[in-house]
């Protein structure tokens, strides 16, 4: 009986300990949804042009989905040489292949290479910034067919927590006027991520 009791009391535990980490997770992503808002809804932010910035409420997101929240392996790349990465413009940034993140997803593995920009790293506030661009199958469908970003920071151990629902459009998704950086092929991912911010209109 003891032990039934004691079975029973840990399994209660473990219950109310990852509701409240779903909760905690929930109400991230919601702080993360809340913020964008915020920047898009400001004049002097946003890069809405200013017809739909008259008339914006709110960007489209996915549902929270915990599973697009998962813990990658982060390798740290021997050689990031500088390269140029390519644009929807004329513009060249310099970025180097900072490293690579191993993860598993839906029961299968993929890789996804992170970048650092030449010219924030230089920036204190930016120092540690990482830069993820990535595409997926919802690409042209329910999100933006140029593909979608997540912001990272550099790690202090051998793992960085990739969380799909913050992945968010370029600012190139609204406005043609701004330059952004198109997805490496290497960065192309064979499935659907149902995460994040969708596609702001036709």
């Amino acid at each position: 009986m003891k032990a039934i009791l004691a079975g029973f009391f840990y399994s209660l535990i473990i219950s109310v300990t990852v509701h409240a980490q779903d909760q905690d997770h929930k109400k991230e992503i919601l702080d993360f949804q809340t913020e964008l808002n915020h920047e898009f809804s400001n004049p002097d932010e946003s890069p809405l042009k200013a017809r739909d910035l008259k008339r914006f409420k709110s960007l489209d997101f996915f549902p929270i989905d915990e599973k697009y929240r998962v813990e990658a392996k982060f390798v740290r790349s021997d050689k990031g040489l500088p390269f140029q990465m390519p644009t929807t413009t004329d513009r060249k940034p310099i970025y180097e292949k900072y490293g690579e993140l191993h993860f598993d997803l839906e029961g299968e593995s993929y890789v996804l290479s992170i970048y650092q920009s030449h010219r924030l790293r230089e920036m204190e506030e930016f120092e540690n910034y990482l830069f993820l661009p990535f595409t997926d199958l919802t690409n042209g469908k329910s999100t933006y067919g140029g593909g979608r970003f997540m912001d990272l920071e550099i790690p202090e151990g051998d793992t960085i927590m990739l969380d799909f629902n913050k992945a968010y459009n370029p600012y190139c998704a609204y406005n043609g006027k701004y330059s952004c950086p198109i997805p490496p092929k290497e960065n192309d991912l064979p499935l659907a991520i149902e995460a994040g911010v969708k596609k702001f209109h036709d």
